[in-house]
């Protein structure tokens, strides 16, 4: 019965779908894309999900090969007990083998190309091929050369080369880099994750670095405006320069594209043109300019649902302070959030309040000194795994004593969790992870394409080496414990937790190591107190700076409830006078039709809920199903639509909401500008049409490559 892999491959595939909606926003992100990360989360999820069957397997196996070659004249059916799930064993190598290559070759080639090809600025598919290849070709250039070094060390050992001793030289030049950043992630979070979890325990202290947080994100957000307006500002006089005719006008109007009406009305309204002529720019200008306006709205589009998150998060956390002195127990918010079908019906305030207040400190707690006794464990094993006589490591004992009953569940459960609590180390660290403000997954769709291939990428090359780690902790790697008799599939197709020859030496003893400082460097903040010292403010406690930044944080969420307040009561006053206006135009129809018989009165009454359906009608945005904000980039303009849908009575407080009203809560308000929301009849809807013209192409490009 195979049923335990189909429920592994259905839950990966269910968990990967899930997080990719999360992250990233399916409608507006190209078809190529979405189905590479997935597939690429899949097959990493799949994995983890499989290596304890794969334990399982070779532990039968293990049991009928000793009661084959024993004395014991019994079936070895009867005395090996046959594993929940058990496959034949063609299925394991079969399936390892695709899931090898599949996230090989996706890694290594395919994701680096659509990354590459994403951020180029040309604007014609032979010229994004070539900036991709010619970005990639240096990028594997290093490898090439690495490689090459390896290749002569080699050659001028005594080993004959052959086609599998160049697979297995490639496999552990994998490993070794796979191995390396296991080391950092879980150095990192096998710390990280109980402090955060008992640190979020205390309101207080998540209220404080909430403060933080969005004082720093505050900061963050001007500088993308800044540079945002830096570009148009460019992008505007370049349009001046080059003339309705000329043969660079197309690829200009595709740069328009890229870009929301409403920012780019922001940049005409503040437009600072000297009246001096300016010269043509080249097609070379042009593609450095595209590539600016790229990821300057990519920095900015995150940075504003990154806020808005934060903003709304800090709310929360205000309002779990309030209730928790409350007598009512009833969990009550100054901005409540709008919840629909399910949600809104199985909602109850009540037990909100006794979770937030009551039951939600302890829960994390105890999940936290979980976790801390999950992560010396896990350090323990690393630092231990190596020694073979006596076994030391903590996993290799518990596996050994289920082995010798021939427990399978316990050695599935055993592994599952085990593998899950590793994952979620690592995974939640490069889901956070950061790199000079370029790749960050931002939660409710917010994630761009850039970032969602990289996530991916990371993801594919991590966890082969972090399963072979896992294998080594337990002594089922025929290469670190060589009594081994039988060894997994896995380690048969995908190699084992070997490195290059050159630095295999000692490996042994400074990869315990390395880990072990890296967990102690996390443990007394020797990262954040580096970088506070070099000037990037990190939350320290009785620190200046951080009680600088917390006082800001709290007048900036003052500012934002009064921002927030004013939204509802212009929605209130524009809902009241809407009403308004349809019961006068009732009264009116019902009053004309008063001295008519039954039935003119009927028809009357029919013709007022006509008109106030028009009225209606008319007031209602134009809902393009726009989940969240996107940047296209393989679309290139085609499906873009940032217009505001405000349909529901608290939109100004739905996280996935379109960048028009993030642009309008920042600028509309800020500036004292107000930029008009289509559809609710002002002078939106002509005033874009004026000035559609200039600069912007009406006809939009279709297909799969718009830019063509």
């Amino acid at each position: 019965m195979a049923y335990l892999l189909v429920f592994s491959i259905c839950l990966a595939l269910l968990l990967a779908s899930i997080s990719l909606y999360r992250y990233g926003c399916i409608q507006r992100q190209h078809p190529i894309v979405t189905f590479s990360v997935l597939t690429a989360w899949s097959f990493s999820f799949l994995i983890v999900f499989t290596i304890p069957l794969d334990i399982t397997s070779t532990v039968y196996r293990q049991c009928i090969q000793n009661t084959t070659n024993g004395s014991n004249s019994d079936a070895p059916e009867r005395i090996c007990q046959r594993p929940w799930g058990m496959v034949e064993e063609e299925v394991f190598p079969n399936l390892w083998r695709i899931i090898y290559w599949s996230s090989q070759f996706l890694t290594w080639l395919i994701m680096p190309l659509m990354q590459s090809y994403l951020k180029a600025g040309d604007f014609t598919i032979k010229g994004k091929l070539k900036s991709a290849l010619v970005d990639n070709a240096i990028y594997y250039g290093t490898y090439l050369f690495i490689c090459g070094i390896l290749l002569i060390y080699l050659a001028l050992k005594p080993i004959p080369l052959d086609w599998s001793k160049i697979k297995a030289i490639a496999s552990s030049a994998s490993n070794t880099w796979g191995l390396f950043l296991l080391v950092l992630l879980l150095g990192y979070a096998l710390v990280e994750v109980p402090r955060s979890l008992w640190n979020n325990s205390k309101p207080g202290f998540a209220l404080q670095y909430a403060y933080f947080k969005l004082s720093k994100l505050s900061s963050e957000k001007a500088e993308a405006e800044e540079n945002v307006d830096d570009v148009l500002e460019s992008l505007q006089s370049a349009s001046r320069a080059i003339p309705l005719r000329h043969e660079l006008r197309p690829a200009l109007e595709t740069i328009f594209r890229k870009v929301p009406t409403e920012l780019m009305e922001r940049a005409s309204r503040i437009n600072r043109e000297d009246g001096s002529p300016m010269a043509v720019p080249s097609e070379k200008a042009l593609v450095r300019l595209h590539r600016q306006v790229i990821k300057s709205l990519q920095t900015l589009q995150r940075t504003e649902a990154l806020w808005s998150v934060q903003v709304n998060k800090v709310l929360h956390l205000e309002d779990v302070a309030k209730n928790a002195v409350s007598l009512d127990h009833r969990f009550k918010s100054e901005f409540p959030p709008h919840r629909v079908g399910l949600a809104r019906a199985l909602y109850s305030p009540t037990m909100d309040w006794y979770w937030e207040c009551v039951v939600k400190a302890p829960f994390l707690k105890a999940l936290a000194v979980i976790t801390a006794f999950l992560s010396f464990t896990v350090v323990w094993s690393e630092l231990t795994f190596f020694n073979r006589v006596p076994v030391l490591s903590i996993f290799a004992r518990i596996l050994i004593a289920a082995k010798d009953r021939y427990d399978f569940v316990t050695i599935e459960l055993f592994s599952m969790l085990t593998l899950c609590y590793l994952c979620y180390c690592a995974y939640s660290t490069v889901f956070r992870i950061r790199f000079l403000n370029l790749y960050y997954l931002a939660a409710h769709h917010q994630t761009n394409e850039y970032s969602l291939i990289f996530s991916g990428m990371l993801l594919c090359r991590l966890t082969p080496p972090m399963c072979l780690n896992f294998l080594g902790m337990i002594h089922m790697d025929s290469h670190i414990i060589t009594d081994v008799q039988l060894e997994t599939h896995y380690t048969q197709i995908m190699g084992h937790m070997d490195v290059i020859g050159i630095i295999s030496n000692g490996f042994n003893i400074y990869f315990p190591m390395v880990m072990l400082a890296f967990c102690l460097a996390t443990w007394f903040s020797l990262g954040s107190r580096a970088l506070n010292a070099l000037g990037f403010q990190q939350f320290m406690l009785n620190e200046t700076i951080a009680v600088e930044l917390v006082q800001e944080g709290k007048d900036l969420i003052v500012r934002e409830k009064r921002k927030r307040q004013r939204a509802e009561d212009a929605l209130a006053r524009r809902r009241d006078n809407i009403l308004g206006q349809i019961s006068r135009d009732g009264g009116s129809n019902g009053t004309g039709h008063s001295g008519s018989i039954g039935g003119s009165g009927t028809s009357g009454g029919n013709g007022g809920g006509s008109g106030g359906g028009n009225m209606m009608s008319k007031y209602k945005s134009r809902n393009l199903d726009t989940v969240g904000p996107n940047d296209d980039l393989v679309g290139h303009g085609d499906r873009l639509d940032y217009s505001t849908n405000v349909g529901g009575v608290r939109g100004v407080d739905d996280i996935s909401r379109s960048l028009s009203q993030e642009i309008n809560e920042r600028f509309g308000v800020s500036t004292g500008v107000s930029v008009g929301f289509k559809g609710y009849g002002t002078n939106f809807d002509e005033e874009d049409n004026r000035l559609g013209g200039a600069g912007r192409s009406g006809a939009k490009p279709k297909g799969l490559f718009d830019d063509v």
